[in-house]
């Protein structure tokens, strides 16, 4: 199979150089002609995903070859971008920057090689102006496996600080594709993790994602930019599918049995419902403060055999009928802990459903939600353990193993992972812990207790689709 979706990526010399704002408004804007646009996202990031899906009406998808290995890049964006006209990849940090310690590995740069694809570099042009023919001339000769097809000049001040740019970027030869002055409508709020998700801004995120549209439409040359994309090499090479890498992969070791028994609707981020004959739900946790989770867990838990039903703890009362395992995501449950407290009767219905013996994987605000408190406020009480705030940002890829049986792996596996949080669990791991991770040093973490899997640690499931077939097997056995 060769695919050849005309597509770009979308990078940057540094983060906050504006990449967001230009891959955002670039996927609004050629979604607006009548293109289909797949949006992508270099890295572990949750939240630029949600903008994604929002200017183009599709699920926004990670391309992460840390979590997934390098080999993985193409498949992954190859379902993604099916039946797409083109593809627009916003790159992480800086175009050369990726894992510590790892050289290339993770990159925006990594991931436009593995692509094939021509790199946008959007400059901040706001404190210079010969100088940027250096900084430029730099990224493109810096790797020459690296096609930097252009540049997009973001905050530009004036037409005569544009004129003095565009004249020192002649020499370089690198074609100025858009400049963009700087708009305070089309920046996006942040807090302690970055930007504000889509989900917790409603109109207002429409708004912005509008205007972001227009500044790229009017600002940059879009029919450059799509004969840019099209330059494109082919892919060769299968595209990922959930039931074929359940096939393909090893059968689960058996359960671990249990002691005594338009834009897309943010509070359904997985798109259309999976259905399976059998109606075995697995419910996943959205809405407003759940809206961490990668588009492929939920296809791989239906590829398994799950009915995939969203439900969200800051709305509903009751768990979706017939549930028989629970994925609880990531996000922001500091933000909406009040609420989440006040929701006694979904917290009872969590506890009761852990305490059964039912499956339940629960990754970072998942753990937060699980434990006995957060910031002094009841939660769900499942695990012995207090959650709250802290001035220190955790934050870097982790390697991981898994040190006791659980519904997601046998002791043993590796997996690779991702933590970011300003919050700590004391204590922060249980009798049973989840993984051994080594980070800097090496230490263990996380809780596994009768169907219970909770931890900091955000893993990708393409990686290692095992776990959601061990996870619904179990769901069928508990």
């Amino acid at each position: 199979m060769v695919s050849s979706v005309p597509r770009l990526v979308v990078a940057a010399p540094s983060s906050g150089s504006g990449k967001t704002t230009v891959a955002t408004g670039l996927m609004a804007a050629l979604t607006a002609r009548g293109l289909a646009v797949s949006p992508h996202k270099v890295g572990p990031d949750y939240i630029d995903p949600g903008y994604h899906a929002l200017a183009t009406g599709r699920v926004g998808r990670n391309l992460d070859a840390y979590l997934c290995g390098p080999d993985l890049i193409a498949p992954l964006f190859a379902h993604g971008a099916d039946g797409c006209d083109i593809a627009v990849v916003e790159g992480v940090m800086g175009l050369y920057d990726g894992a510590a310690g790892e050289g290339e590995l993770a990159s925006t740069a990594q991931v436009a090689k593995l692509l094939r694809a021509p790199v946008v570099l959007v400059v901040d042009a706001s404190s210079q102006s010969r100088s940027v023919a250096a900084l430029v001339h730099g990224f493109v000769s810096w790797d020459p496996e690296v096609r930097v097809g252009g540049v997009i000049l973001n905050k530009v001040a004036s037409d005569r600080h544009e004129g003095l740019l565009r004249e020192a970027l002649e020499s370089v030869g690198v074609p100025v594709l858009g400049v963009l002055r700087r708009a305070a409508r089309v920046e996006t709020p942040s807090r302690h993790l970055g930007l504000v998700p889509v989900a917790e801004r409603g109109a207002v995120a429409v708004e912005a994602v509008s205007a972001m549209a227009a500044q790229v439409a009017a600002g940059c040359d879009l029919s450059a930019l799509v004969a840019l994309a099209r330059s494109a090499g082919a892919l060769a090479g299968a595209a990922w599918d959930a039931g074929e890498v359940l096939v393909s992969s090893p059968p689960p070791p058996l359960p671990v049995p249990s002691p005594g028994a338009a834009p897309p609707d943010p509070h359904q981020p997985f798109g259309p419902r999976p259905r399976t004959p059998d109606g075995l739900v697995v419910a996943v946790a959205g809405g407003a403060a759940f809206t961490f989770s990668y588009a492929e867990h939920a296809e791989l838990l239906a590829a398994a055999g799950a009915e995939v039903v969203v439900f969200d703890p800051l709305r509903d009362e009751e768990l979706p009928e017939g549930t028989a395992g629970l994925v609880v995501g990531g996000g922001f449950p500091e933000v909406y802990a009040s609420e989440l407290s006040a929701n006694e009767a979904l917290r009872e219905a969590v506890g009761g459903l852990a305490r059964g013996g039912a499956p339940v994987a629960a990754e970072c605000a998942g753990l937060l939600y699980l434990c006995r408190e957060l910031d002094g406020l009841p939660m769900c009480g499942v695990l012995d353990a207090s959650a709250s705030m802290s001035e220190r940002l955790t934050l870097g890829y982790r390697d991981a193993v898994a040190v006791t049986d659980s519904v997601l792996a046998a002791a043993g596996t590796r997996m690779r992972g991702h933590e970011f949080h300003r919050t700590v669990v004391e204590p922060g791991a249980g009798e049973e812990p989840a993984w051994g991770v080594r980070a800097p040093g090496r230490r263990v973490e996380g809780f596994v207790q009768r169907g219970v899997h909770a931890s900091y640690l955000h893993t990708h499931w393409a990686s290692e689709p095992g776990v959601a077939r061990r996870f619904v097997e179990r769901c069928r056995t508990s």
